[in-house]
């Protein structure tokens, strides 16, 4: 059995939908545990017409049994709330709950619905997401987002960061960690050598040097020195094209945000999930945010939700399986 976390996210978004949604595709043989609200999640059962049995839990760690619990925070102040510094706030609440059991190895993996950035800041949250959360309380240095699908998948160098402040991070110690980390993670989760294919920064992948020196001075050296050690990297690969070779990767190391999930979410759209690499725990969460537009009329796609507690099923039976 292993025990899976699942955070509501935003309860003003469609986080509490999903979950419902996804219920249905459950495996009886593992305990899935939910962080939120009764009151959330009965309105959810109320809105789809829909409900599962439950256990409401304090303590994860005395979980002996599969099937589907409940951490009952009660910190919304209604079971609807609207986008504002409150929902923002017990986002972050449902998420510091979670973390703390994979930190004491409570659970062996976790998904979390999307938050708001926007709001969650706004309510004291310092981090610009989950990812960057996530390392900090697991005290994990080399660490990277990776969108995932069964048709590509993509890893960023950097992530959310400003577009001006790009080119200073692309730095040999920087692009070292990333790339060994690519190699020691699907080793770890894939069991794979994957073929890695190195994005350029600038247009053209730098044009000899015309467009740009990054290219020539620090990430065709670095990706000369893996292969000379017998590691298959590409690169730098001139970025409007890389993608149009996709069965020559297995992964692609893209130099910023909109490099990758760009074309991610164009090709891979409701079949995606967003992992994150370097953590003792496995994370995914959705490939879309909170979805205000939508939250709360029963019609949000779970396509992705369902992708990603698939690949937590996947591979933590196969971590198992390997260790």
């Amino acid at each position: 059995m292993k025990k899976i976390g699942i955070t509501i996210g935003d309860p003003a978004g469609v986080g509490p939908e999903l979950i419902v949604k996804i219920s249905k595709h459950f495996k009886k043989d593992n305990a899935y545990i939910i962080y939120g609200e009764e009151k959330i999640i009965r309105e959810a059962f109320d809105l789809l017409g829909h409900s599962f049995d439950y256990d409401k839990v304090d303590d994860v760690s005395g979980i002996k049994e599969a099937g589907i619990y409940l951490v009952d925070l009660n910190i919304s102040e209604t079971e609807r709330p609207l986008p504002s510094i409150s929902s923002g706030k017990v986002a972050v609440g449902y998420l510091a709950r979670a973390v703390v059991d994979g930190v004491y190895g409570n659970i062996d993996a976790l998904l979390t619905m999307p938050i708001s950035k926007f709001w969650a800041n706004r309510a004291g949250f310092g981090y610009s997401g989950h990812t960057e959360y996530l390392a900090h309380v697991f005290r994990v240095k080399n660490y990277a987002m990776m969108m995932y699908s069964d048709d590509l998948k993509v890893v960023l160098l950097t992530d959310h960061i400003p577009l001006s402040s790009v080119s200073s991070r692309i730095s040999e110690e920087n692009l070292r960690e990333k790339i060994s980390l690519i190699f020691s993670e699907f080793g770890r989760w894939f069991g794979l050598k994957p073929r890695v294919g190195v994005l350029g920064l600038n247009p053209h992948a730098g044009e000899g040097g015309e467009i740009g020196r990054e290219e020539i001075e620090v990430i065709y050296p670095i990706i000369e020195d893996y292969k000379s050690r017998g590691f298959t990297v590409e690169g730098p690969l001139s970025p409007d094209t890389a993608f149009l070779k996709r069965d020559e990767y297995d992964v692609y190391l893209c130099m910023y945000h909109d490099q990758g999930l760009i074309p991610f979410k164009l090709l891979s759209f409701h079949k995606g999930v967003n992992m994150t690499l370097g953590l003792p725990i496995l994370r995914v969460s959705p490939d879309h945010g909170t979805a205000y537009d939508i939250a709360w009329k029963g019609i949000a796609d779970y396509g992705s939700s369902l992708k990603a507690i698939e690949l937590i099923e996947k591979l933590t039976v196969k971590r198992k399986d390997v260790s």
